[in-house]
């Protein structure tokens, strides 16, 4: 038996190493950026993440493609997903006021590895979505001049003929996002300038389409003469869902900004909810107006609310469409180059990616390495990847972290809080070290001495002082005392939080085993129908029992900042809801997903891991340890123990109080 614990050994420290927690400072709001941004700031560029592209491409792409006129109906379920996974942004943006978004949200309460993953596809996320916007950006300035930029670059240039590949180089796509990120690169309020200015004009010119479009619009096109509403069916309802996310992602930016907002506990909320009510409105709109203008098979998905008011014959319309879509996606493209180098900048920040990227410029208060190269790594993936390819595979990236954030909600609400400062982290022994004797022996201090009580901080002192009334109240992850009669046996001697982890993974096992029969289940793995029922009811009763054994457990009260209601139900559903939409994506899209995760997995494996601040600072030696002693009286004195190599323990006093005290030591002979 021992061999076998020896031998797992190894095994066990590794899996406590890629699984380490991020640990917060004290001083939350501190950083080396600049706070500059308010809520209007922050909503604006939630807005111009959302609607660009998304409004004037993939609509008549997914309309035509996919779904039909019930593209509405995609852009519906896909804005309600969207607002679960918002919910939760919004909480941790507000809780966690740094820059990363879900890469900090996940490294804060899942682990290390697993927030990297994360990390790692938000990049990817974000570059393929300034690349896709850039192409459509390039394609609706082509539109104006009637294809003549792509005629020339083909004629002139040079065209290819390669799987996966667009057809020609898109120089013009490639410039842009050089120029953009040399801009960007000027600091915070020069990039929040100019997304007023750009969105500005794209609302503008939203309103007038609407207005105008529906002036145009013509009910027969929605007629079973041209198809029908929903010609694809819910089946086609679902897959448009999944790809019309990429319209949603744009939101993240607002928690990716929150280090740089004058005060995220109210602007990150806030600005979530109504940028995001404002995109699913105008998606929504703008759809119906774009099938009811001209029938929904014959759009130009390169350029469809352009090319249909061309068509309606009023060019001078198209131009103006023209013109606003460009400046749209010019918002779209400033907040992927927002948002990008600073996750960038928190992995590096952290030693999980390389430290040339960690650099801030002492003038502009941004991380110019990380705008700069991933700046023109956008603009290689613009020169020679196609619109369809990057949009496909940038959802699921998207839909990954969705479902990580959610499960982090529900481990960091039942988990009691764990901050301390830098000064405290550097000199603290590892939190999964055996306790010392003389802690053992303050704690029965503690327990058995009416005379004198003895605490690790000073934290614990305070948190202690109404122990009586506390003592009615569970702690945080701790089995509800209305339900301990009736499972403590079962589930009282967990540590606080531990069953809701276990829960939170079976939540997530459950939801992908219930959405892989309900998506294969008849077509691919043709089950019977008894079997294909069973397994409904199995994997859905898992998926509720895991959401009632959370809910049995105390969460965190603490109502400071915006909370998710409803946990860990909206959470849990917006686990199944992006499992759902990400099963709906193609097999080619896994199988480059799991490419990229590879190459992930070789970066962390190869440089994050060794250079892990995190794991830096638990291989610090302890140094010294400081404990506070509690008299009857109320005085308080810190006692500091050097730790010697011996094992002795040097003892100094430092009085707070100016009552006299004695130390633990003394009080031991005493005893």
């Amino acid at each position: 038996m021992a061999t076998c614990v020896t031998g797992c050994a190894p095994a066990v420290r590794f899996c406590q190493r890629v699984n380490r927690l991020k640990t917060l400072d004290n001083d939350i709001m501190a950083t080396s950026l600049k706070r500059c941004l308010s809520t209007f700031d922050l909503t604006l560029m939630g807005v111009g993440g959302m609607v660009g592209s998304g409004l004037y491409v993939l609509t008549g792409t997914v309309a035509r493609d996919m779904v039909g006129p019930a593209v509405i109906l995609s852009f519906l379920f896909a804005g309600v997903a969207s607002l679960l996974a918002a919910f939760c942004y919004a909480e941790f943006g507000a809780r966690i006021p740094k820059t990363g978004s879900a890469y900090m949200f996940t490294y804060v309460s899942v682990g290390e590895i697993w927030a990297f993953l994360i990390g790692w596809n938000v990049v990817l996320e974000n570059m393929i979505g300034g690349a896709a916007v850039a192409r459509a950006w390039s394609g609706y300035l082509d539109s104006i001049f009637d294809h003549a930029i792509q005629n020339f670059t083909e004629t002139h240039v040079m065209q290819w003929n390669v799987p996966f590949l667009a057809h020609y180089p898109d120089l013009l796509a490639a410039g842009i996002l050089v120029v953009a990120s040399f801009f960007i690169s000027f600091g915070v309020q020069v990039s929040s300038y100019l997304n007023h200015i750009f969105s500005t004009i794209s609302m503008g010119v939203i309103a007038f389409i609407l207005v105008f479009g529906f002036v145009l619009a013509e009910p027969a096109n929605w007629s079973q003469k041209e198809g029908g509403f929903a010609p694809f069916g819910l089946s086609g309802i679902l897959a448009g869902s999944a790809t019309c996310f990429y319209a949603f992602v744009g939101f993240d930016v607002i928690a990716s900004s929150s280090e740089e907002a004058k005060n995220p506990q109210k602007a990150v909320p806030i600005a979530t909810a109504i940028s995001l009510a404002l995109a699913t409105t105008a998606y929504i709109l703008v759809s119906a107006v774009l099938t009811l203008m001209v029938p929904w098979h014959t759009l130009d998905p390169n350029s469809a609310l352009a090319d249909a008011f061309f068509r309606r014959g009023y060019s001078w319309a198209g131009i103006v469409v023209a013109i606003g879509s460009i400046c749209a996606m010019n918002t779209v493209l400033l907040c992927n180059l927002f948002s990008l180098p600073r996750i960038v900048y928190a992995m590096a920040e952290d030693g999980l990616f390389f430290s040339f990227f960690a650099r801030v410029n002492p003038v502009t208060k941004v991380p110019v390495n990380a705008i700069l190269v991933f700046g023109i790594f956008m603009a290689i993936m613009a020169l020679i990847f196609d619109l369809e390819a990057l949009v496909q595979f940038l959802s699921i990236g998207t839909l990954l972290a969705y479902t990580f954030v959610a499960a982090s909600i529900i481990v960091l609400r039942f988990q009691p809080e764990k901050t301390c400062s830098k000064e405290t982290a550097t000199t603290s022994p590892n939190t999964n070290a055996e306790p010392s004797p003389a802690a053992t022996e303050s704690q029965t201090i503690t327990e058995n001495s009416g005379e004198m009580e003895e605490y690790e901080s000073f934290s614990d002192k305070l948190q202690l002082v109404e122990r009586e009334k506390k003592r009615e109240r569970r702690g945080v992850g701790q089995l509800r005392a209305y339900w301990e009669p009736y499972l403590g046996w079962l589930l009282g001697d967990f540590e606080p939080g531990e069953v809701v982890a276990f829960c939170v993974l079976a939540l997530m096992v459950s939801s992908v085993s219930l959405c892989a029969v309900l998506e294969f289940g008849n077509n691919q793995l043709q089950l019977p129908v008894w079997s294909f029922t069973m397994l409904l009811v199995i994997f859905s009763l898992a998926f509720v029992i895991s959401l009632a054994l959370i809910w049995i457990h105390e969460p965190q009260t603490k109502k400071k900042t915006f909370q998710v209601p409803l946990v860990p139900l909206i959470p849990g559903t917006s686990i199944l809801l992006n499992v759902f939409l990400m099963l709906k994506l193609s097999s080619l899209t896994w199988v480059r997903f799991a490419i990229w995760i590879a190459i992930g997995l070789c970066v962390y494996f190869g440089y994050g891991i060794w250079h892990s601040k995190e794991g830096l600072r638990e291989l610090q030696p302890k140094d010294m340890a400081a404990r506070y002693v509690v008299l009857p009286s109320g005085s308080l004195v810190e006692t500091v123990q050097s730790v010697q190599p011996d094992g002795q323990v040097d003892t100094s006093s430092h009085h707070i109080s100016p009552t006299t005290a004695v130390t633990s030591e003394e009080h031991l002979e005493k005893r």
